[in-house]
């Protein structure tokens, strides 16, 4: 991706400012509407619940990045300490249905689309499950990453983006089967790819660290 800059055009703060999107229930069947018809180029003759997910899915992270940003320039403006969960894995389950509830709007969005004749358990059940690991590690590490975010601490979780993940099981002739799960083989709405930022796994640096020193009160000094 090319990486130069602007030389002679000069970008205005506003150029990122947005009217904010609205939480009622026309506001989601618009821009539902919108992203299905226009992005996705869906018609009337489109019997796929996925395209309905994933036009659904970029509304309500639309709501989800002005909060993200805001969060971010209020760490930022506050020059707050950070902390930062790393694990192998995060099984975080379905983000649609969690964004929704999230952010207070699963009941309006739900009475959206049944307006629109789209029964909302049907674009859940369609989106993919983020296989982002395979065992109860990555299980409690999405349950300590949704406590941070419940109790406003300002943390970050980094883990493993796997291309595959839990094994996809079938039953024939009374046998079990798996099957690779290529959760990423239809993309995945919720990622924000950054095509500008590379990183070479050979050119890494591991800091070295001191010891903590252990005082008194068992608070590392």
């Amino acid at each position: 991706m090319p990486t130069n800059k602007f030389v002679i055009s000069k970008p205005k703060s506003s150029i990122t400012k947005l009217p904010e999107r609205g939480m009622k229930k026309h506001d989601f069947m618009d821009d539902f509407k919108q992203y299905y018809v226009h992005l996705l180029g869906r018609d009337e003759n489109c019997r796929s619940p996925f395209y309905a997910s994933e036009a659904l899915s970029l509304a309500v992270r639309d709501r989800l990045m002005e909060r993200w940003k805001a969060t971010h320039e209020t760490y930022k403006s506050n020059d707050c300490r950070r902390g930062y969960y790393l694990s192998m894995e995060f099984l975080m389950g379905r983000t649609l249905s969690n964004a929704m509830l999230n952010l207070g709007v699963t009941d309006t969005v739900t009475q959206a689309m049944y307006d629109l004749g789209i029964a909302m358990e049907e674009l859940i059940s369609s989106e993919q499950d983020a296989g982002l690991g395979n065992g109860g590690l990555g299980r409690l590490a999405a349950c300590f990453i949704d406590s941070c975010a419940t109790l406003q601490l300002p943390v970050i979780g980094y883990g493993l983006r796997y291309e595959y993940g839990m094994f996809t099981q079938t039953i024939v002739n009374g046998e079990q089967l798996e099957k690779p799960d290529h959760w990423l083989r239809h993309g995945n709405v919720w990622e924000i790819k950054r095509w500008n930022i590379r990183i070479a796994l050979n050119s890494v640096v591991i800091p070295k660290f001191k010891p903590m020193k252990m005082v008194s009160n068992d608070i590392a000094g």
